[in-house]
């Protein structure tokens, strides 16, 4: 490969590229119209069709207000984009410029200078093309004509003889929740959601690197790396292998080399490292996340070709799927150790999939760690997440759930569509193999359940040929095409092919495979419920509440604050969202009138159940051995399940979840006749502990109290049963129980419960006192027990470091607070008490 220098010069500046930098990006000065209209108007790349039309003031914010669907026609617009770049002669001389274009949504027609160089139809892929015989020396053109989504799904849908389930969607290889969901509005437009890259080579390129750990030991770890190459012309090639990592102890020091004759064409070559006394990646909670860091150089006599770097974290990964007496088990072994998951299922963070910067991706990560969870899923109707998201959990220790992008809906099964997906499929395998974090690839979200369950095959009024056909189509997707494609590009990696493996309605849902348990919520059943109904893996349960009021008061006026105003109904999706949540309202809590305390009143309800849900699971291991609730995050504002709104405000679940993921973990159950303290553990060691349990009054004054030495370990969930004979008289209304796990001297779990349902219980008026301790750090203390203290702030971007807490009598609680506020004063600091309501 010739050295070069590339001069591209963009409308606004100009960006010169050496042999160590032989890539741009044409991102700038990009601008748009609709296909039909004449008028330019500038756009932002990468983007979407909507936020142009927005910052053009062509359509009013979709997110304020009740104004969600008045922006419905662009969906059905043809648009056009369109850039000029400026190119240097000397540019020419190179073998090979490609334009890459990382992200098209969705039907594009590409031109360079008037020549069709590209008509892409998959959001999902990237797309490269050598365009060295269409560039020239001077001003260049690039236009980009993108095709309706609905519009081509409903022209594809008429070539069927047969409808398919959400037709309208499924022919487009788009993200299949911007065509609108329970919890997301429709929003199907189009727009250059990834960047756009201009880059030269000489000779050879690196396609992939991809590390296989071999064998390892406490002593000693065999890696070998894959580097795939393309080749323009055959010859003598080193690669030299650079062990960044910071104290690392490699058996030939921080440099590998290894010289070799490459092949015209694509050539797989392999390098191999031992490395000593090696570290392990571990998952949040159970070690250190450990990364070693390399760089993978192609040289030729000296000269730096191509680079490429990996992060590698060394670990093994497997689904155990056994028969045994309960039925078919569903769990994670990461390094040959049986792992309990805790985590939460993630989705898409913004409709308009806006572009977000490694702090704030790094941001969300932080949410999920510093609440212990040690997994996501990212759901299968929205996008692979980016190469960021994936980074921030392999450093996290984020164990990764990766569903394919397919969900609720059958899909078309014809040879063009099956090429493209086979080739999405292989570039997303790719590129996430290596990441420690990628811990399951799963085939789809509840096609197979919907198949079965859903009634699709009455509602369409399927012949029995139909019916074995798009049957036929689905298993040759997911269980043939996904499984061959995974033993070429990522054997190592477990696959599941749908997500759950039996609908919620089946008894046998509860013993076999990975479970969505929806009966709390869409059956309406109690949240008691959730202690008789669990499975091998809890893949899916939720329920509904609302964002916080400083999150309300970003996206409608004052005099919409109410339950029953358009904005308010306008932001949630559920057909029945909001009787739903009235009605298990009713059921627990005295319903508040005040739109303020409604909110408020909703999130403890939410935490309630799936308070319950998540300590049913984790008291059932190693029967149970997973639980991810629905939902992490929303992609618009909304009510939904989230446990972080929108604008990144936790709610009171989120706050819960410090406790109910921790660790080491407490519970309590009751009947009429005892109560039942649950104790666990998830860490690998066993030590020894010392349980309290203590009776209290709201005065916090000390009724009942008594200690239990355990010893606790991983495989074994402790149980003590309290009979309420056996206590001093109390008032259940009036008192509760304090129970807490002490190890080594220090408190390492603690839970207090109620012991009378919060609309029977009777909280004595609470007088809060909130003082400033310095200018990040404020303290609560109250005269008598208080439940559930909720703090906010007038500035609406505040974050408290502990939220929807209890307070004991006379207790001073630390807090700390982020807020944009210049100066945090006591008295700038709100709060709502369940006494006080």
């Amino acid at each position: 490969m010739k050295h070069f220098v590339l001069y591209i010069i963009l409308i606004g500046f100009t960006c010169i590229l050496n042999a160590q930098s032989n890539q741009t990006e044409l991102n700038s000065t990009w601008y748009f119209k609709q296909s039909d209209k004449t008028e330019w108007l500038p756009a932002k790349v990468p983007g979407n069709v909507f936020m142009d039309l927005l910052e053009n003031q062509l359509i009013k914010d979709p997110y304020y207000a009740d104004q969600v669907n008045e922006s419905r026609w662009v969906e059905k617009k043809n648009w056009e984009y369109k850039t000029t770049f400026l190119c240097e002669a000397a540019v020419l001389k190179n073998q090979h410029i490609d334009l890459i274009f990382e992200g098209l949504d969705t039907h594009a027609s590409v031109y360079l200078n008037d020549s069709l160089i590209l008509k892409a139809n998959n959001m999902f892929r990237s797309w490269t093309v050598d365009v060295k015989k269409f560039i020239r020396a001077g001003q260049n053109n690039i236009k980009i004509v993108f095709e309706s989504a609905v519009l081509y799904g409903q022209k594809e849908a008429a070539k069927l003889p047969y409808v398919l389930p959400e037709e309208e969607r499924i022919f487009s290889r788009k993200a299949q929740f911007q065509f609108g969901w329970d919890f997301a509005p429709r929003f199907a437009g189009c727009g250059i959601w990834k960047p756009i890259k201009l880059s030269v080579w000489n000779d050879v390129k690196i396609l992939s690197v991809h590390h296989q750990l071999n064998t390892f030991s406490d002593s000693l770890a065999k890696v070998n790396f894959i580097i795939e190459t393309f080749c323009e012309k055959a010859g003598d090639y080193t690669f030299k292998l650079l062990d960044q990592t910071a104290q690392s102890n490699s058996e030939e020091s921080k440099e590998t080399l290894k010289t070799i004759k490459l092949n015209a064409g694509v050539n797989a070559d392999t390098l191999k490292l031992n490395l000593n006394q090696p570290k392990l990646w571990w998952c949040n909670g159970l070690g250190e996340s450990y990364l070693y860091d390399f760089q993978v150089l192609l040289t030729q006599k000296n000269n730096t070709l191509h680079t490429s770097s990996l992060s590698v974290g060394l670990r093994t990964i497997e689904l155990v799927k056994e028969m045994d007496e309960e039925g078919v088990s569903f769990f994670f072994k990461l390094n040959g150790v049986p792992v309990f998951i805790k985590g939460a299922n993630y989705v898409p963070n913004d409709v308009f999939l806006r572009e977000k910067t490694k702090n704030e991706i790094q941001a969300e990560i932080d949410l999920a760690k510093n609440s212990h969870m040690n997994m996501l899923r990212v759901w299968g109707g929205g996008i692979y997440q980016d190469e960021e998201f994936f980074k921030a959990c392999d450093k996290a220790g984020i164990l990764v759930w990766q569903d394919l992008m397919f969900a609720c809906a059958m899909y078309p099964g014809d040879s063009a569509f099956m090429l493209d997906v086979k080739e999405e499929l292989k570039q997303q395998m790719i590129r996430l193999r290596s990441h420690a974090s990628l811990a399951l690839w799963c085939g789809n979200n509840e096609i197979d359940e919907a198949w079965h369950n859903w009634g699709w095959q009455k509602q369409f009024k399927y012949s029995p040929s139909d019916s074995a056909k798009i049957w036929k189509d689905y298993q040759n997707l997911f269980q043939t095409t996904v499984t061959e494609l995974l033993q070429i590009y990522d054997p190592e990696t477990p696959y599941w092919p749908s997500s759950p493996s039996i609908g919620w309605g089946h008894k046998e849902s509860l013993i076999r495979g990975d479970s969505h348990y929806w009966g709390v919520w869409w059956g309406m059943e109690p949240f008691e419920t959730y202690q008789k109904k669990w499975g091998r893996f809890m893949s899916e349960y939720g329920f509904q509440s609302m964002p916080a009021l400083s999150s309300f008061k970003k996206f409608t006026a004052e005099s919409q604050l109410q339950l029953n105003s358009s904005t308010v109904k306008a932001h949630q999706k559920h057909p029945k969202g909001y009787e739903t949540i009235q009605t298990y309202m009713t059921q627990s809590y005295k319903v508040p009138k005040d739109f303020e305390k409604y909110i408020y009143v909703s999130q403890l309800l939410q935490r309630d159940g799936m308070q319950q849900a998540i300590e049913t699971h984790r008291r059932n291991k190693p029967r149970c051995m997973g639980t991810l609730f629905w939902q992490m995050n929303d992609c618009w504002p909304i009510t939904s399940w989230s446990a972080v709104d929108y604008y990144k405000q936790p709610k009171a679940f989120y706050y819960a979840l410090t406790d109910l993921y921790k660790s080491q973990a407490l519970s309590v159950s009751e009947t009429d006749s005892n109560y039942v303290v649950y104790a666990y553990s998830d860490s690998i060691k066993n030590f020894g502990a010392k349980l309290s349990v203590t009776l209290m009054n709201f005065r916090s004054e000390v009724l009942w109290q008594k200690n239990y030495p355990l010893m606790m370990n991983a495989a074994k969930v402790f149980k003590v049963k309290l009979f309420k004979k056996d206590l001093p008289a109390f008032d259940p209304k009036a008192s509760y129980l304090k129970v807490e796990l002490f190890s080594m001297g220090k408190k390492c779990a603690s839970r207090i419960y109620l012991n009378s349902e919060a609309k029977n219980v009777s909280l004595p008026f609470a007088n809060v006192k909130v003082v400033l301790v310095d200018a990040t750090t404020i303290q609560v203390s109250s005269d008598v027990f208080a439940a559930d203290v909720y703090l906010s702030h007038e500035h609406s971007e505040t974050f408290f470091s502990d939220n929807f807490f209890h307070l004991e009598a006379g207790q001073k609680k630390r807090i700390t607070v982020k807020t944009k506020d210049k100066k945090l004063s006591a008295a700038s600091i709100k709060f709502l008490v369940l006494n006080n309501l």
